[in-house]
């Protein structure tokens, strides 16, 4: 009874004989954790679609009315699709839980380098929006043009997550199957440091270092930093936001290769950097579902859609309040003219 709840993951680093009842009962608590964390995130990950399909209609609906759309609203559009694309990413790792997807080395390769070149992007999107609220470019600027951002962000990612594959090394066998994750354990700790390094610290420096740059730029100016932009406390709350839930999956992720190193790795600690992968895709979850409430035109449109939902529906009578209403009285009376004719 109890091996049908253990995950295939955890079975499978158990090799030779069968695991002791302590060891069973570890197993099983540990996939217990796995799917508590996972029903938790699938309601946060249906909320943050529901909210990607509104930004999207938007969106489309913007385009279709052929309204210009100024350069942040662009990057902030280019950031919640990447997130979306996360939140897409993150269904292999809903669907198969409390067990692993299994699935050839090479697709399991794929599917890594996908996932981290989307998250790195929209890490760089964000400093991109860093720039333009911190510096205030001109229009025609060098980094203000459409392209040469496109080209910029995705080469620069993808040099990034090649070079972390490199650390990660080659696989034994591409098409032998295995469990698929998106930052095994085994890769080493190198590995684990390399991304902490280079996916997460460098692209948050960078953004902390123009936010910097604008407040100092801004200080003897009366026009206000962040708070007077309709995207700069998009900007804030996304920045801590990710940056609380990858630096968590990344501090999981170099602990667990330490003790993996070490052979201490046990399957309670191997589920709860399972959990931070959860975490890590929580992350584009809670950005895209704090654009309609903190981003102003986005909110207005929201409210805008209750009310006409609003409208729609039949509202009860409700009893009129009483009201003191004087009845007009007219008075005829006979004057003596009257009288004598």
């Amino acid at each position: 009874m109890a091996t049908q709840t253990l995950p295939n993951s955890s079975a499978a680093a158990v090799e030779g004989p069968t695991p002791t009842p302590a060891g069973a009962l570890e197993l099983i608590e540990a996939a217990n954790l796995i799917s508590a964390a996972n029903r938790a995130y699938a309601v946060l990950a249906a909320a943050a679609f529901v909210a990607g399909c509104f930004l999207l209609c938007g969106l489309v609906a913007t385009w279709r009315a052929g309204r210009h759309v100024i350069w942040l609203d662009r990057l902030l559009w280019a950031f919640c699709g990447l997130q979306l694309l996360l939140l897409l990413f993150s269904l292999y790792n809903v669907v198969h839980r409390p067990y692993s997807l299994r699935t050839a080395a090479l697709g399991c390769a794929a599917l890594s380098f996908a996932i981290n070149t989307t998250s790195t992007c929209g890490l760089l999107v964000l400093a991109l929006m860093a720039y333009s609220l911190a510096l205030d470019p001109p229009s025609d600027g060098f980094l203000r043009r459409p392209g040469i951002c496109v080209a910029l962000v995705v080469l620069t990612s993808i040099c990034i997550t090649l070079l972390l594959d490199g650390l990660r090394g080659p696989s034994d066998g591409f098409r032998r199957e295995t469990d698929c994750f998106m930052d095994p354990v085994h890769a080493g700790v190198s590995y684990a440091v390399a991304k902490l390094c280079l996916a997460f610290l460098m692209p948050y420096g960078l953004q902390l270092a123009l936010l910097i740059c604008g407040c100092v730029r801004q200080k003897q100016s009366n026009r206000r930093f962040l708070s007077g932009s309709e995207q700069g406390p998009v900007l804030l709350a996304f920045g801590a936001t990710l940056l609380f839930c990858h630096l968590f999956y990344a501090a999981a992720l170099v602990r667990a290769a330490r003790l993996q190193a070490r052979g201490e790795l046990s399957h309670r600690q191997r589920a709860f950097v399972s959990v931070a992968e959860l975490v890590f895709f929580a992350g584009s979850c809670a950005c895209l579902t704090l654009v309609p409430l903190v981003h102003r035109p986005s909110r207005k449109k929201l409210a805008g859609q209750f009310g006409r939902a609003a409208d729609l529906c039949p509202r009860p009578a409700r009893a009129q309040p009483s009201r003191n209403i004087i009845t007009p009285h007219i008075e005829i009376t006979d004057t003596l003219q009257d009288i004598e004719s």
